[in-house]
């Protein structure tokens, strides 16, 4: 599909193609993601991100997980978290293809509600995701957790950026959560802490250490 003529395809959107979801849309779409739930039972969330290093939620167990189908990419654009609607920041995605390696943490039944609140106000400020449940892989077994998937419908979704462009982009993001270079460099850290290696990941956490981008 050919890229909009007023943009170029690695271009962000413009800002008021960004939609940003309120308090009532999130409360529809945590009740959709917990249909099946028993409203009792614990429940896993995997993370692949900042999740892995920054959780903020309490948990009773983390264990290494893997997530097949799906790839840790930097392929959404963000105006919120880690950039602004003008000069937005990169954050990741899981995008279709491959798998992932991440970590995967057991929530408490009697914390869920107030953590899936907490958690969509952080993950789902737009619709750019979409949470499913998929098999996560344990060396303790197969759990089912709550997976954020990249939706590639959305305004957002920027697959394939090249090397050099996506450090210039991760260099000039700065959101609510503060600079987007902090966030690829300790999300690039956590997983090699953990033992996790990501090759796409660690060659762009070199470039973001030892060069200068110059402005888009």
């Amino acid at each position: 599909m050919n890229a909009p003529a007023s943009r170029l395809p690695h271009q962000p959107p413009a800002p008021e193609a960004f939609s940003l979801r309120d308090a009532a849309w999130h409360e529809a779409s945590i009740g959709r993601a917990l249909q099946h739930w028993d409203g009792q039972s614990d429940l896993w969330i995997f993370g692949y991100g900042s999740l892995i290093w920054r959780p903020e939620f309490t948990f009773l167990e983390a264990r290494d997980a893997r997530v097949h189908g799906y790839h840790r990419a930097l392929c959404l654009w963000s105006r919120v978290n880690r950039g602004t609607p003008e000069q937005p920041g990169l954050v990741f995605g899981l995008d279709v293809g491959g798998s992932c390696a991440g970590r995967v943490f057991r929530i408490a039944g009697a914390q869920v509600p107030d953590i899936m609140r907490a958690l969509w106000k952080r993950e789902m400020p737009s619709a750019a995701y979409i949470p499913r449940w998929l098999k996560c892989r344990t060396p303790q077994g197969v759990v089912r957790g709550l997976v954020f998937t990249m939706n590639r419908a959305d305004a957002c979704y920027v697959p394939n950026l090249p090397l050099d462009h996506t450090v210039r982009i991760i260099r000039q993001g700065h959101g609510r959560y503060g600079a987007c270079t902090d966030y690829v460099l300790q999300t690039a850290q956590a997983l090699e802490a953990v033992g996790i290696i990501d090759h796409q990941l660690r060659a762009i956490a070199r470039a973001l250490q030892h060069t200068e981008s110059p402005p888009l």
